[in-house]
């Protein structure tokens, strides 16, 4: 039997039984399905960290304190006071790879506008902040470097500060921090959310007016950090290293009393986590497409059993085995071919749909993903209509024809 005339008649006994065929594709499109959306999470997962990351600035290093223990127990990085100032200027000064250090303090406090108040962060840092975190200002200007030396009551306010205490023309006016006149001097744009706190909710006033008024310590909480470029941030946070161990007077035997956290490591250890959680998913979608296979093979052995006489009168007017069982097979693997191409359209649009519209992160279906749900699929058919196929082909003409 040629090739066409196979596939014509393969395709007609699947039309023959539309729902029973329906229900066994059903198996295979929800696994391709799984397949799809298990890629589209997976890479948009990355993509929205990758986002998050970036959104810290382009290069940075962030140095930590290091750690206190009360009563034997840990408190974890960051609870000393190891970091000062001074830290950030010998950084700048003396590390050849870095381009801009700014000390960090944070608090909570009160603020005032009129008859509005709220609590917002105040975030202390110095005037090369901007640069690290590439922020840019909506209107008016970040604070300068004497601003921050003479400790003035400037204020830098987040996108969405103004609108929190109904300031139309936020310039110029007079805020109260803890009930301290302060003189807002700019608006950042918008910024984005990164992690539990938006700097768009944020102030910013010179670290050193912030430790005077609200800290009451010359230690900061830490210290951001720009490389020069993305390639030297391994040497600059060597050079770093280096710079703080010699200023805290650290012996060679001595631990490290802060951290640095490298902002591409933190990118590559998070791609790593989300790339393990995205072959679970894999994993969980290739059993959904496994027990499509089982389907598969379960329907093609009740076809076997309908059309033991039809086999049997091909077989008589000398149809041979191999005509037979590629006949059988050809249905499994268009069954499974077929699930596979509704199981793209309705995985793959629908993962379309939510990455460009709801999450606005771009196209979150990948080739691979697609490549490997229908590499999958022709696997599946092929290997559970096997058995089915070669169970018809090894059928005898004359008890074939007896079948009842």
């Amino acid at each position: 039997m040629i090739w066409t005339e196979t596939l014509r008649v393969a395709w007609r006994s699947i039309r023959a039984n539309k729902m029973r065929s329906f229900l066994t594709m059903l198996g295979i499109i929800i696994g391709v399905m799984a397949v799809i959306g298990s890629s589209a999470v997976g890479t948009g997962a990355k993509l929205e960290i990758t986002k998050q990351v970036e959104s810290l600035g382009s290069n940075v290093l962030t140095v930590m304190p290091g750690s206190t223990s009360f009563g034997g127990i840990g408190r974890g990085v960051g609870s000393a006071t190891t970091l000062t100032a001074t830290d950030a200027k010998l950084i700048v000064q003396n590390d050849p790879e870095v381009a801009y250090a700014s000390p960090v303090v944070s608090s909570n406090q009160q603020v005032v506008y009129g008859s509005n108040n709220t609590s917002a962060a105040i975030e202390g840092t110095n005037e090369q902040y901007p640069a690290i975190r590439d922020i840019q200002m909506a209107e008016g200007q970040y604070f300068t470097a004497t601003e921050v030396k003479d400790a003035m009551h400037v204020a830098v306010l987040g996108a969405n500060v103004p609108n929190t205490l109904g300031m139309n023309a936020p310039l110029g006016q007079t805020i109260y921090i803890n009930a301290v006149p302060f003189t807002v001097i700019g608006v950042a744009q918008t910024q984005g959310s990164q992690g539990f706190q938006s700097p768009d909710d944020a102030i910013a006033i010179p670290y050193t007016t912030e430790q005077d008024l609200f800290t009451g310590s010359t230690s900061v909480q830490q210290i951001v950090v720009s490389a020069k470029s993305a390639n030297e941030m391994n040497e600059a946070q060597r050079e770093m290293e280096d710079t703080l161990r010699v200023a805290h007077q650290l012996h060679p035997s001595d631990s490290d009393d802060f951290s640095i956290m490298n902002q591409a490591t933190i990118l590559s250890a998070l791609g790593n986590i989300t790339a393990i959680l995205t072959a679970l998913l894999d994993g969980i979608s290739g059993i959904s497409l496994l027990v499509g296979g089982i389907g598969i093979m379960n329907i093609m052995l009740v076809s076997v059993t309908e059309r033991t006489r039809e086999i049997g009168i091909r077989k008589a007017i000398g149809a041979k085995r191999g005509s037979i069982s590629t006949q059988f097979l050809l249905e499994s693997l268009m069954l499974s071919l077929s699930g596979a191409f509704l199981g793209l359209v309705i995985g793959g649009g629908g993962a379309e749909v939510i990455g460009q519209l709801v999450l606005k992160i771009g196209n979150v279906v990948s080739v691979s993903a697609v490549v490997l749900a229908v590499v999958f699929s022709i696997l599946v058919g092929i290997v559970f209509g096997v058995y089915p196929a070669r169970k018809a082909a090894n059928l005898k003409p004359i008890d074939a024809l007896r079948f009842e």
